[in-house]
C-alpha cells in the first residue's frame, strides 16, 4: 500500500503544471483577428491527439528542450537544472510557458512563452511579452504557429495585460500582423544589449 502512495505522489509531481490549465479552456478565440481555416482553438486544436496546455515538469522527457534547440542554443540542461528552473518560474509567477503535445508519441511539438512584467505605468498595469515561439517543422500546415501565438496572446488579455510585445525577424512581420500585432511607427527597431555571445 505504502509503495502505491509513493508512486502516485511521484506521478503527481511529474504531471505538475507551471500554471493552472483551466484558464486555457476559457480563452475566446473569436476575439482574435487571426483567421483559422478550419477553425481551431486551445480547447479544440483540430486533432484529438493534440493538446494545448501549460508546461509540465515531465516535459523534460517529452522533448521540450530539443524543440527549443530548433530556435536557439539551449546548452546541455540536466534534469536537476530543468527542475530547479521550473520550480523558480512557478514560485516567481508571471511565467506562462505553453506547449502543444502530440499525445500519440508523448512529444512536445510547439511552444511559446508569455512573461508578465509588473509596471507602475498605466495604473500599475501589467504588460505581456511573447518569447521563444517554436513549432516542429514536421507539423507544417496544421496552423500550429498561429494556434500557439493566439493562445498566449489571448492569455495575456485574460490576465489583464494592457499590451503584448514581441521582437521578430523581418520575414515574420506579415505573420504577426495577420494575428493582430502592429509595428509601432517610429519605434520598430528592437534593440538589445547582449552580455554573452549566444553559442
Amino acid at each position: 500500500m505504502m509503495g502505491m502512495e509513493k508512486q502516485h505522489s511521484m506521478e503527481d509531481e511529474n504531471s505538475e503544471y507551471l500554471y493552472h490549465p483551466d484558464i486555457l479552456k476559457k480563452l475566446d478565440f473569436g476575439k482574435s483577428p487571426a483567421k483559422f481555416n478550419p477553425f481551431i482553438s486551445a480547447a479544440h486544436p483540430g486533432e484529438d491527439w493534440m493538446v494545448v496546455r501549460p508546461l509540465q515538469r515531465a516535459d523534460y522527457d517529452k522533448g521540450f528542450l530539443q524543440l527549443l534547440s530548433q530556435l536557439t542554443s539551449t546548452g546541455s540542461i540536466s534534469r536537476k537544472q530543468f527542475d530547479e528552473r521550473f520550480t523558480q518560474m512557478k514560485s516567481a509567477g508571471g511565467y506562462y510557458v505553453t506547449v502543444i503535445e502530440d499525445k500519440r508519441i508523448s512529444k512536445i511539438i510547439g511552444a511559446a512563452t508569455l512573461t508578465i512584467e509588473q509596471k507602475f505605468i498605466h495604473n500599475c498595469s501589467v504588460r505581456g511579452r511573447l518569447e521563444d515561439v517554436v513549432v516542429n517543422d514536421t507539423y507544417r500546415g496544421k496552423q500550429l504557429g498561429k494556434l500557439i501565438v493566439v493562445t498566449v496572446s489571448l492569455l495575456a488579455q485574460e490576465l489583464g495585460c494592457y499590451k503584448m510585445s514581441l521582437d521578430c525577424k523581418d520575414k515574420l512581420i506579415k505573420f504577426y500582423e495577420s494575428l493582430g500585432y502592429k509595428l509601432e511607427p517610429g519605434n520598430s527597431n528592437a534593440m538589445n544589449m547582449r552580455f554573452e555571445e549566444p553559442s
